[in-house]
């Protein structure tokens, strides 16, 4: 089975981790600071708050930024439930923003509208979350605009998109939002096992996220209430959490970001190779907006269903059937039944319903080798040549 995705674990990763395991410190030592400063370097963000996964750094950036009972979060429909989740953690009411048919983010026209009727109602979203899918970033420009004009606050939820640009930046220095999260789940650019990190420009922001993520204690007397009582003294100041990275997980992620570039250029020309081979079949492929550098997380392409035969289930199963681990991201959040409970329709947000009635990710991944592409592309070729 070709998987539709893989980490990559080098004798460096290995000996990285293994050196941990032979020190003093497996967890809260030096290397998650070391970590969070190879990031933060990298992109070019003033602060980054490496946690226990992406859905920990969510909701600490939600908790952070002051979401709370009868605040509103807004969100793109297509992405993982952990983007709207978030803001339930928080007490807050979840809705959505239908997504650009050709990126598949969430739309800056949509949200617009949205926001004009939600000013006349008096309820307007204090966060909206921009998930950059696939890897490729939103137009940040035009929902910033929208931020400073409606009085939001934005996170960018790329957990797909860590090593991307947008406008020729790196993803990730939040120039465009207040907070910016990465994932290092196995399947993603850059892993740590598990992990997250959440990422901010703002000097209170960090500090609220440090001390969320951790009981809400601090050892720093400038944040007391009182003078300490000696050296082992800590105060709980807030309620937090215990979503700590270890240090295991943080010098994978140290190695592992050395060759962040290299991860990204082979997918690119892994992505290149597939709109040159798959060009000719009765596909969508993916489209990059001319402002983006896109992470290529994952490589979804769209079957034209009126161009075959098949269903879209039956092109999905004939090619696993085949070895070709494809997957679909994702299940349009609104239409989980947690979420229909809500009231949410399936029909309430059209262009998500018709990305997901056509969507399949296929292998995208550093060490897909070319051999392995042309298997896919074998595949997807012998399924649907049974074209109308």
């Amino acid at each position: 089975m070709i998987p539709y995705g893989k980490q990559e674990i080098t004798q460096a990763d290995i000996d990285a981790v293994v050196e941990v395991l032979k020190s003093d410190f497996l967890t809260q030592g030096p290397t998650v600071p070391k970590f969070e400063r190879s990031v933060a370097e990298h992109v070019g963000a003033t602060h980054a708050v490496a946690v226990n996964s992406a859905t920990s750094a969510l909701h600490i950036a939600c908790a952070a930024l002051g979401l709370g009972k009868d605040d509103w979060l807004w969100t793109s429909p297509v992405t993982f439930v952990a983007s709207a989740n978030c803001g339930l953690y928080c007490g807050a009411h979840v809705d959505f923003v239908d997504i650009d048919p050709r990126t598949y983010n969430l739309c800056p026209v949509a949200l617009k509208a949205k926001l004009e009727l939600a000013k006349q109602e008096k309820r307007l979203p204090k966060v909206v979350v921009a998930v950059h899918l696939c890897g490729q970033p939103c137009d940040m420009e035009a929902i910033g605009a929208l931020a400073a004009e409606y009085g939001f606050r934005i996170i960018e939820d790329a957990s797909h998109a860590i090593g991307g640009k947008y406008k020729g930046e790196f993803i990730g220095n939040s120039r465009y939002s207040d907070i910016t999260v990465f994932s290092f789940h196995p399947v993603k650019i850059v892993t740590t096992a598990e992990g997250g990190m959440a990422l901010t420009n703002d000097d209170r922001l960090a500090e609220k996220l440090n001390l969320l993520r951790s009981h809400g204690i601090t050892r720093d007397p400038a944040l007391m209430t009182c003078e300490p009582h000696g050296p082992w003294y800590y105060q709980q100041v807030d309620l937090g959490y215990n979503y700590r990275m270890t240090e295991l997980q943080a010098a994978l992620g140290v190695s592992q970001m050395q060759r962040l570039d290299d991860f990204v250029a082979r997918r690119h020309e892994l992505a290149s190779r597939y709109d040159q081979l798959l060009g000719a079949l009765p596909l969508t492929l993916p489209w990059q907006h001319p402002d983006s550098y896109s992470g290529l997380h994952l490589y979804v392409i769209r079957l034209q269903l009126a161009q075959t035969s098949l269903s879209h289930r039956e092109v999905f199963e004939g090619l696993r059937e085949q070895g070709i681990g494809v997957n679909l991201h994702y299940i349009p959040v609104h239409t989980q039944p947690y979420y229909k409970q809500m009231g949410f329709r399936e029909d309430d947000f059209p262009n998500s319903m018709a990305y997901y009635r056509e969507a399949i990710s296929i292998p995208m991944f550093h060490g897909l080798t070319f051999e392995e592409q042309d298997r896919v592309v074998s595949v997807i070729e012998e399924i649907l040549g049974n074209v109308k």
